[in-house]
């Protein structure tokens, strides 16, 4: 049996007062997505030096690529890297898009704080059943958990649909009373991966529907909403990876004043991933593509992280208020 660990053990806090102080604040906590170690030190850097709390995010392939049993580690590492920086920022751990409660008690098992189960794909009742269990599982342990109702489109890891369908308010209050959650992850048009949107050239992206998200925050005045797939897809990097060899036509994401506003409302996490992989797969092109004969992982590697320090530490000043808040 594998050694079960608290993640108090690690250093690591849940998301309950990060939460609570970004619903008082205005602002919300940035979830960035790793697979390695470059990502987490840079996304650990980026929050320190810009002072912010940060949810440390991993996907369930995420985990079987970083290996289950050596993430756990790498998490605690990285609270000791921020304390070595002098730094106290609050950092949680959180299972991004778990699809099973076997998946979810594992991670929580590990030293995860914060999970999240994703059955927005099953009918209403069936979703809540298995939300609620996973819930009662993790509270009893301190962990806290996220759910999600409606299904975001695009692909990113192992989560794939082809078309969103937005959030129902009316569904909201039955499901979060049901289920005992403590955050909830709504469709209001944001997607997953690179290819957000299809857009011609002159037209603008799709608004969010922030009337979906008023009228939730109607409903359940006070609750934690998390808005997944709020990548901006930065077209500097997809410009760059293009000049480098690259492939990432139409490649749009959600507008930065959609997510300012955003953060100003009652969503207290966004979730950001693309915009990570493209800041790094953009500088170690480039890097390869001038140097033809690097071999030295060192030389790629690093600057691409000195290049995702410095997106994170722009996203969290600019866009999701969260600079100063740790």
């Amino acid at each position: 049996m594998a050694d079960t660990k608290h993640y108090s053990e690690l250093g690591l806090v849940n998301t309950k007062e990060m939460f609570a102080k970004a619903m008082a604040g205005g602002y919300a906590i940035p979830a960035y997505n790793f697979n390695n170690m470059e990502q987490l030190q840079g996304i650990i850097i980026g929050c320190v030096e810009s002072r912010s709390p940060v949810i440390l995010q991993v996907s369930g392939s995420a985990r079987k690529y970083a290996d289950a049993t050596f993430l756990p580690y790498m998490a605690t590492g990285a609270v000791q890297m921020a304390k070595a920086l002098d730094a106290q920022i609050p950092i949680a751990l959180h299972l991004d898009h778990g699809n099973s409660f076997e998946l979810a008690k594992a991670c929580i098992d590990s030293g995860f704080s914060s999970v999240m189960l994703d059955g927005s794909h099953h009918p209403f009742d069936e979703n809540a059943a298995l939300t609620r269990q996973v819930v009662e599982y993790a509270h009893e342990r301190d962990v806290t958990v996220e759910g999600e109702l409606g299904v975001l489109a695009g692909v990113e890891d192992e989560v794939s649909h082809e078309v969103s369908h937005y959030t129902k308010p009316e569904e909201v209050e039955a499901f979060v009373e049901k289920t005992g959650v403590d955050s909830l992850a709504i469709s209001i048009g944001t997607s997953h991966g690179a290819h957000k949107f299809k857009v011609k050239p002159g037209e603008e992206v799709p608004p969010l529907r922030f009337d979906i998200l008023e009228e939730i925050e109607k409903r359940v005045p006070g609750f934690p909403i998390v808005l997944h797939g709020a990548s901006s897809v930065e077209p500097e990097y997809v410009k760059m990876i293009n000049t480098f060899g690259g492939k990432m036509e139409d490649a749009v994401g959600i507008p930065e004043e959609q997510l300012r506003k955003a953060a100003a409302s009652a969503v207290c996490k966004i979730n950001i991933d693309s915009d990570g992989r493209l800041a790094m797969t953009a500088v170690i092109r480039k890097v390869l593509a001038e140097n033809p004969a690097e071999f030295d992982p060192r030389k790629y590697l690093g600057p691409a992280r000195d290049e995702l320090i410095k997106m994170i530490k722009y996203k969290n000043e600019h866009v999701l208020g969260s600079a100063k808040k740790a």
